[in-house]
């Protein structure tokens, strides 16, 4: 019994912080249906998650694509297709390594500063003081996050998809001499709009994860700077796994429903 007792406990606090997560959703339901829509609040959450992240962004997705088409490159040249470098970066690029990339560079600038700010003010407070005035704390502090994270995070994966298939042009364009025609051919050819569409869905769902786990920790932060720092590094940690556990499942369903190769 002593050797269940372990992974039993593991699995209830488990199911309890998956309840927790669920009542939060469940608060920015009725935010969305009854709460205040602050736009100025909103539109600086966009200008901090989605202006701010735009470097850190493009320099992932660029480098990414970049060395994608290098080593795709090296090993398509053994067998003389070399021109279709293109159209694998493209399809890779905008169903995996756009969204997902973004997704894991995002949960780690803005999960961690939104867990950080919102643990802060719980610490220190001034969320029991948004209650004594009787403003809701997921109405004032989760839904302009949440809608700025929505029309923020697909716009980052476009970006992303963007910058890795240009890098990967020049790479192979440039650097190893592949006719321009070749490879645009390639990528207009292989690459469908429901290619681009599974980015999009993806960083759209990766938003909803990175905001809902982040501002959770925050809420529930406590014991004082320690705790901030703590629930600083859960959000993170907790976004990253969540996210790539999400998009191993996501990837099935969407190739199910668009799957590779789907027409025009």
């Amino acid at each position: 019994m002593e050797i269940l007792r372990l992974p039993g406990r593991a699995f209830l606090n488990f199911l309890s912080y998956m309840g927790q997560l669920a009542q939060l959703l469940v608060d920015l339901g009725g935010a969305f249906r009854t709460g205040v829509w602050r736009v100025h609040l909103i539109a600086r959450q966009i200008v901090s998650i989605g202006f701010g992240s735009q470097v850190v962004v493009i320099v992932t997705g660029g480098f990414t694509g970049a060395v994608f088409s290098a080593q795709t490159f090296f090993k398509f040249k053994d067998f003389g297709v070399e021109s279709g470098v293109g159209s694998i970066v493209s399809v890779a690029m905008c169903r995996e390594l756009g969204p997902v990339l973004a997704g894991l560079m995002v949960a780690g600038r803005v999960g961690a500063a939104m867990a950080a700010e919102i643990g802060t003010m719980k610490v220190t407070e001034q969320i029991d003081a948004l209650r004594a005035m009787a403003v809701h704390p997921v109405d004032y502090l989760v839904l302009p996050r949440f809608v700025a994270m929505l029309i923020s995070m697909p716009l980052l994966v476009a970006e992303s998809i963007s910058f890795g298939l240009l890098a990967s042009y020049l790479v192979v364009v440039y650097g190893f001499g592949v006719p321009e025609p070749w490879f645009w051919t390639h990528v207009v050819e292989h690459t469908n709009h429901e290619d681009i569409l599974c980015g999009m869905i993806k960083g759209f769902v990766f938003g909803i994860l990175i905001t809902i786990i982040s501002c959770h920790q925050g809420l529930v932060a406590g014991n004082g700077a320690v705790g901030v720092g703590l629930g600083t590094t859960r959000a993170v940690v907790y976004s990253s796994l969540a996210l790539l556990i999400v998009n191993f499942f996501l990837s099935f369903f969407l190739n199910f429903i668009f799957p590779l190769g789907t027409p025009i």
